[in-house]
């Protein structure tokens, strides 16, 4: 049978549907709702459930934070004055909080989505590595099961994506498959992991906290250990995988009847092409380590130059989800598409220095006193006793140093030097929680997604419309001509 039989429009599915979007805050969400209304204005809704802050309702936030940006400037381009009207039929704002069993929505609204969704996306999620152990668990973990257990209350709802993440494979090595997390399953064999008993912990430790009269800043630090803790007593590295996980875990377990998508994205960087090249929001992952460097603050690299980083370009996330949806719709129970480049586009760490010296040196960056900062070739350390002969020398005997001085001024230098114990605190902290991926040696099998791409109707303009093959990117371009601009224009 020719794929050519099977192929489906992806447009025509977008067509008169209903579609609830969770989570519509968030960078990936906002770049998914400016794809479909510049693309596919004959949807018939989108339902955006965003939490309303203490300032503005959820309507409030829509127009002012998401509208505003300049993520839109293409849909505002091409529709002008009409937009307003385009967004007043097709948007319907909601406000709710996936936290909830019902997702805090008014009775009313609930109601006229139950009768008229077709799809849901669940993109709502903390993507701290250290989060709070109950934030985290509320929204990564029993956050995608309301989610579940409303959509399962809907009529007409063929298709429930999740978005979780591919380092719910924690650290792996090799090639990791498409295949999912069955209930209590461990990376390390540890067995016990209950949910059911993770979040009575929690309880637990939040009452014992109130009954010594803990103040906020112990209580935050305190659920953070504790979801660093859980999480590596189960071979997790960080709170935020362990909780997708466990999300991942309970939307399989409890899905009967539901077509599931589970979507798993690695790093997700800046746009590829559209609507523009180069939008990011916010500091991910590796930018983190861009923007110190062209700041002048990070002058040493640490991770394995050989090691492969999985980037993904965030049109080709939202890209992929749209296909999944079109192409998965009322079919089988539950599929896995792991949306990466580390099988058919690898990118090794040893990029990251090479792009990062090449764009900063011909553009540096100019900081608050206008002068220039001059980038150095970075220093490379690519083990983990390396980096701590570097701290060691950079940082712990001048340290040590400046102690001794300290003393002999009787103390006048107490903040100078504690001000240094939290740099290097900071930094040792930060390696902690990136060392994973900065060593990180899995491949992501991408079996599935490698269909999903040949699904995509030949016919028109769809190949052109929903491209997510990483195998189009050229990895210094992007980086020295899309990404690294990007970070500079929006994040810096």
């Amino acid at each position: 049978m020719s794929t050519e039989m099977e192929a489906v429009s992806v447009l025509q599915y977008l067509d008169n549907k209903s579609i609830l979007v969770i989570g519509a805050a968030g960078f990936l969400a906002n770049i998914l709702v400016e794809k479909i209304l510049r693309v596919a204005p004959n949807v018939k809704k989108l339902y955006l459930l965003l939490r309303a802050s203490n300032e503005k309702s959820a309507t409030q936030r829509f127009n002012d934070e998401i509208l505003e940006k300049d993520l839109y400037k293409v849909v505002k381009e091409k529709y002008g004055s009409n937009l307003t009207q385009l967004t007043s039929e097709k948007v319907t704002v909601v406000n709710g909080d996936i936290c909830f069993a019902d997702l805090g929505l008014q009775d009313s609204l609930a109601h006229e989505m139950i009768h008229q969704v077709d799809a849901i996306v669940n993109l709502a999620a903390t993507t701290k590595f250290d989060e709070r152990y109950d934030v985290a668990l509320g929204i990564n973990t029993l956050g995608p099961l309301n989610v579940l257990d409303f959509a399962k209350r809907c009529e007409n709802v063929k298709i429930f994506v999740h978005v979780s993440t591919a380092y719910v494979c924690g650290e792996k090595s090799g090639l990791i498959m498409e295949t999912p997390y069955r209930m209590g399953e461990t990376l390390n064999g540890a067995t016990g992991l209950d949910i059911n008993h993770e979040k009575k912990l929690v309880q637990e430790k939040l009452d014992q906290l109130v009954v010594i009269k803990a103040s906020p800043e112990t209580i935050t630090q305190a659920m953070k250990d504790m979801g660093l803790t859980r999480a590596k007593k189960y071979g997790w590295p960080n709170t935020y995988v362990f909780t997708k996980a466990m999300g991942e875990m309970m939307v399989g377990e409890k899905g009967e009847n539901i077509t599931l998508v589970l979507i798993r994205p690695s790093i997700i960087t800046s746009t590829f092409k559209e609507p523009f090249p180069g939008w990011t929001e916010g500091i991910r992952t590796i930018d983190s380590l861009a923007v110190g460097y062209g700041k002048g603050r990070l002058t040493c690299f640490l991770g394995d130059l050989n090691a492969i980083s999985d980037v993904m370009p965030a049109d080709m996330v939202v890209n992929s989800i749209l296909v999944s949806m079109a192409t998965q719709a009322g079919k089988q129970k539950e599929i896995i598409y792991h949306v990466g480049s580390s099988q058919r586009n690898p990118l090794k760490n040893e990029k990251f220095p090479e792009v990062a010296y090449q764009y900063f040196t011909t553009k540096p960056w100019t900081n608050k006193d206008g002068k220039k900062v001059r980038v150095r070739k970075i220093e490379i350390l690519s083990s983990m006793p390396s980096f701590h002969r570097y701290m060691a020398i950079h940082y712990s005997i001048p340290l040590k140093g400046l102690a001794v001085l300290n003393m002999v001024l009787c103390k006048l230098l107490d903040k100078n030097v504690k001000d240094f114990h939290r740099k290097i605190n900071l930094a040792l902290r930060l390696v902690d929680l990136y060392k994973p991926y900065l060593f990180f040696y899995g491949v992501f099998d991408d079996t599935n997604t490698e269909k999903l791409q040949r699904m995509v109707l030949k016919a028109g303009t769809e190949t052109e419309m929903f491209y997510f093959d990483p195998k189009i990117i050229n990895w210094d371009d992007y980086f020295v001509n899309t990404h690294i601009p990007g970070l500079v224009k929006y994040v810096f």
